[in-house]
């Protein structure tokens, strides 16, 4: 019972690490398809590219992943990549949505009813819950090893254009109109190593997940998150307090 109960555990925490990972190589595919579509796949003439070709090596990235990031900016083998996002609804009423880019509009649409249906949710109609967010211009600066006051970073963010700040203790949150998110990213560059930069959907009010619903909840993002179509998951929830 007891050899059961250890491999359950290293099963748990294996299921949590691949997770984590799998959402980090998404975000970086993500951010590799948008550099290579704004400038091109060539990463010598490309520095934004580059960047990201760097990120995910030091991720660890497959490079069969990486590929596939390039060859959907560039319609390798004449594969037409179209952009959509479906709303819909998490276990106990909370706000979901997804970004998706795709060559198969019934296969990605089957795929994301099917994890919402699976895990006590459901997908909605268009504008079920956009109005739940904001789309904003987003850099994180990471607060290790930077040797900078709140107020000084503010005045750095509101200089290069920014419209808002939030500090926490590990980073620093930048908000931006959507247009202008390339021109503070590039005015922050020369002094800070920017984490993220990126425009996303900002939720503008949060739902918390019932704590009797927190292991489906998961288990939805999860499988969103996974799945190969998905550029990213925007939730406009929070765990209970008591839930890591």
């Amino acid at each position: 019972m007891s050899g059961h109960s250890k491999w359950h555990n290293i099963q748990g925490r294996k299921g949590a690490q691949d997770a984590k990972r799998g959402k980090i190589f998404q975000k970086i595919s993500r951010n590799l398809y948008q550099a290579a579509k704004a400038g091109g796949v060539d990463p010598d003439g490309n520095p934004q590219l580059r960047l990201e070709m760097d990120k995910a090596k030091a991720a660890n990235m497959p490079k069969t992943n990486v590929q596939r990031a390039l060859d959907k900016a560039s319609g390798v083998g004449g594969a037409k990549f179209e952009e959509i996002n479906y709303e819909g609804y998490g276990p106990g009423g909370t706000a979901v949505m997804v970004s998706a880019l795709t060559d198969n509009k019934n296969r990605t649409a089957s795929a994301i009813r099917s994890a919402f249906t699976h895990h006590g949710g459901s997908l909605g109609a268009s504008g079920s819950v956009s109005y739940l967010f904001d789309r904003k211009g987003y850099i994180v600066i990471l607060r290790d090893g930077l040797d900078v006051d709140e107020d000084t970073m503010l005045m750095d963010a509101l200089d290069a254009g920014a419209d808002d700040m939030k500090a926490s203790d590990d980073r620093f949150e930048i908000f931006t109109d959507p247009s202008n998110m390339q021109s503070v990213r590039d005015g922050l560059q020369g002094k800070y190593n920017l984490d993220t930069a990126e425009v996303k959907m900002i939720p503008n009010t949060v739902t918390e997940v019932p704590e009797g619903k927190v292991s489906q909840y998961v288990a939805l993002i999860d499988e969103l998150s996974e799945n190969d179509d998905v550029q990213d998951v925007y939730e406009a929830a929070k765990l209970p307090d008591n839930v890591e």
